[in-house]
């Protein structure tokens, strides 16, 4: 019984390590008075990620750069977060985020719930298709299927339309795979911002725009109304200084100009091998991070699992009672509801920021743990009831029954599902993207936002992750059979 205690506790203080190792890694500004800034991976040329995934290299995209210098010259500080463009609108309105840079249209609607920075753009909606396709016009829309990113104006646009033309709407998360799947013909077009269309376009987006530029409207930063007011006073004080100077123009003609340097993938660096010689770093860390998350998960996981085994097989009603209702609600939930709300929905209740490692550590414990206290409790219950009974009848007490005699039996049935389950998580880090986790999911699509090569760029993220499954399918079995 001691020794069961003592594993169980410094499991427990190993895992409290490690979280809190992973938790000031991935927020070494935590306790620092810093804005945290949302903006997507996939919104070129507002926001154009570098080689390794981050915004350092000086060559952001134009509402990027100006935003990086405007925060230089005012010494302000920042930490960004990668998430789709929904997801940031939900972040700022819970406090999640400070503020979110995401080439956002000001709109009426909008100003209801942000306040915003001074215009430094303005930008429209324009239709874009297949290069083939014999579309022309928007009155050539009928009966087809057109792509709009949620949450945006060029969604807005769409729905604003779509009865006068007849054309069915089909919404996505980030522009990347919504161009991608005019590119393949899935869909028959795609309404977006104008500008990030042609610049998306001159990058080597094999479509068309069709359409003038509609619904154009001013760009800014957005924050939650009512909040960050100093930012606000600052960031247009200097962009004042900007516009004046002739700096701003200076910035967004990088991009955009006559001259713009667009800088595209050599052919041998869209093949398979090119990617992976180009993006080695960037894929390495994604490993680490899949495997690092996954780790920690399944071990703050297996003590919550364990402890609802526990709790499920104890005497009287309420205890088994909270344990089964507990793994219900938690099986139940499906895993992006629960990261979502962990992340976004429960800041706006506590009044108190989450960071991203530690909403993804309690999401996988949440949910990996109630699939693990249910065969926990099944290991335990598939002891045969006659060793209870020799047990209680030679004076052993009900726990140390249960610790002594029940869980060194019962944790045979157990190892498989142990192990099974460990493997399912790794791949269960993949749903973590739709929050901004840089796993190899949200790496993969970091990568393709680059250099539009989604097929190949996927096949790698998918080999990848089937080294990592037989790898630990392998180990797992050497495991069981050292076990038995």
């Amino acid at each position: 019984m001691r020794k069961t205690n003592r594993f169980w506790q410094t499991l427990a203080l190993f895992t409290a390590i490690v979280s809190f190792g992973l938790f000031t890694q991935q927020n070494p500004k935590v306790f620092a008075k810093t804005l945290t800034v949302g903006t997507s991976n996939t919104f070129e040329p507002y926001e154009i990620e570098d080689k390794n995934g981050g915004y350092e290299d000086g060559n952001n995209g134009f509402e990027m750069d100006l935003f990086k210098e405007i925060m230089q010259n005012t010494g302000m500080k920042y930490d960004i977060k990668i998430m789709s463009f929904n997801a940031q609108i939900q972040s700022v309105q819970s406090g999640q985020l400070d503020l979110m840079i995401n080439g956002m249209s000001v709109t009426e609607e909008r100003k209801e719930k942000f306040d915003f920075t001074d215009s430094f753009y303005d930008a429209g909606a324009a239709l874009a298709v297949n290069k083939k396709s014999k579309i022309n016009s928007l009155k050539d829309l009928k009966g087809k299927n057109i792509g709009v990113k949620v949450g945006t104006t060029g969604a807005e646009y769409a729905q604003s339309i779509n009865k006068k033309y007849g054309f069915k709407i089909k919404y996505f998360n980030e522009s990347n795979p919504m161009w991608q799947d005019v590119e393949n013909g899935g869909i028959d077009g795609s309404i977006d911002e104008e500008v990030v269309l042609r610049y998306g376009i001159r990058n080597g987006l094999d479509l068309k725009i069709v359409t003038k530029p509609a619904d154009t409207m001013p760009i800014a930063i957005a924050v939650k109304k009512g909040h960050n007011q100093e930012f606000l006073k600052k960031f247009n004080a200097e962009l004042a200084k900007m516009k004046e100077s002739g700096r701003l123009q200076e910035i967004i003609d990088q991009y955009l100009g006559d001259n713009a340097n667009i800088k595209t993938d050599t052919a041998s660096e869209r093949t398979i091998f090119g990617l992976i010689k180009k993006n080695g770093p960037l894929l390495g860390n994604a490993i680490l991070e899949t495997l690092k998350i996954s780790i920690i998960g399944i071990l703050t996981a297996t003590i919550f699992g364990v402890l609802l085994g526990v709790l499920g097989i104890q005497r009287g009603k309420i205890l088994p009672g909270i344990a089964s209702t507990i793994i219900y609600l938690f099986r139940g939930l499906p895993m992006m509801v629960l990261a979502f709300f962990i992340y976004i929905g429960l800041p706006d209740v506590i009044g108190q920021k989450i960071p991203l490692g530690v909403a993804a550590i309690i999401t996988l414990t949440l949910n990996e743990g109630s699939y693990i206290g249910a065969f926990v409790k099944g290991g335990f219950q598939s002891v045969d009831i006659g060793q209870w009974e020799a047990s209680r009848s030679l004076g052993l007490s009900y726990q140390r029954t249960l610790w002594k005699v029940i869980a060194p039996q019962g944790i045979k049935f157990m190892i498989p599902s142990f192990l099974n389950q460990f493997i399912i998580t790794v791949k269960d880090t993949s749903i973590l993207s739709a929050i901004g986790l840089m796993e190899l999911t949200q790496t993969g699509s970091v990568i393709i936002a680059k250099n539009m090569e989604g097929f190949n760029v996927w096949a790698i993220i998918a080999v990848i992750y089937l080294i990592i499954i037989t790898s630990l399918t392998w180990l797992s079995k050497l495991v069981e059979r050292k076990i038995r």
